[in-house]
């Protein structure tokens, strides 16, 4: 039985978008996207001497006639890559309900960029995560794969808190073969050590991109009358009347997204905020169009 976060009106755009690498991967076979390996095929890059061994094909003789020596055209090769999804299943991401609930929005979210991207022929591996990894899938590129990731992504349960920082430092070193990693996490963690996760895995190589999922009313604090707050990752509660703590809350969400946006700018990670009251169709496809319009192709 398909999952149900498959669903064909978000899949329909988004495949036809596509996600392409914005820089170099390293992948294991000719795909579609730039390699940092030098082969004799698609864009040419250089010249350089031949060297006995090499195919004489691939001398060229319009040089040769001007500077007679032999030179090989390198060209640059094409590749696959590995999109690495590792997404927040902390108690924090119980918040709201329905389809605006954030687990279930980043579970959405993770299944879609899956389907696309194993379906463009690139491999998927999935990691999900509270203060420890809680299920790890290896890359594939096979369609099987979706289903699998899809299983496990419905089967996952928020629970404890968050401990994105330290994971993100344990994977960065864990995988060395550059790739995209998407982390989806609505950063309810110490920003600078989340920051400093990030910024660990692009100086490994690759691109990192952040889904910050938000709730409105995270965003907006619009509650009012008397309301008690339980904290979803700890055992408080408070009882207050949320117009009297409004402003103080609004200038501190105001200094934290500040900060994360701020703090991806430096680092060179892609920062996207997406707020659970956008339908994912629209979400994730405005999100590929702005990265196809940014594309070095």
């Amino acid at each position: 039985m398909p999952s149900t976060l498959l669903q064909p009106e978000i899949l329909a755009r988004a495949e036809a978008l596509g996600v392409m690498a914005k820089q170099v991967v390293e992948g294991l076979r000719v795909g579609d996207h730039k390699s940092p390996y030098r082969g004799f095929s698609v864009e040419f890059v250089q010249h350089r001497e031949y060297v006995p061994g090499d195919d004489i094909r691939h001398i060229d003789w319009k040089s040769y006639g001007r500077s007679e020596r032999y030179t090989i055209k390198q060209y640059e090769q094409e590749t696959n890559f590995t999109a690495h999804i590792v997404a927040d299943t902390s108690n924090s991401m119980r918040y709201g309900e329905g389809l605006q609930n954030k687990h279930e929005y980043a579970k959405l979210l993770a299944a879609s960029l899956t389907y696309v991207i194993v379906k463009q022929r690139d491999a998927v591996s999935l990691r999900l995560f509270d203060s420890d990894w809680r299920a790890e899938l290896p890359g594939s590129s096979q369609m099987r794969h979706v289903n699998v990731v899809c299983k496990t992504l419905e089967e996952a349960k928020p629970a404890d808190k968050t401990g994105t920082g330290a994971l993100l430092e344990q994977l960065a070193e864990r995988v060395s073969r550059r790739g995209i990693v998407f982390v989806i996490t609505d950063g309810f963690d110490d920003v600078e050590p989340m920051l400093k996760g990030l910024r660990h895995l692009r100086f490994r190589g690759h691109e990192v991109v952040l889904f910050h999922v938000l709730h409105r009313d995270e965003i907006e604090f619009p509650l009012d009358g008397n309301v008690r707050f339980i904290d979803l990752e700890g055992i408080g509660q408070l009882m207050t009347r949320p117009h009297m703590l409004r402003p103080a809350y609004l200038r501190a969400v105001q200094d934290y997204l500040k900060a994360m946006e701020k703090g991806c700018d430096v680092g060179r990670v892609e920062y996207v905020r997406m707020v659970t009251d956008k339908p994912m169709q629209a979400a994730l496809g405005d999100y590929l169009v702005k990265r196809l319009q940014i594309s070095p192709r």
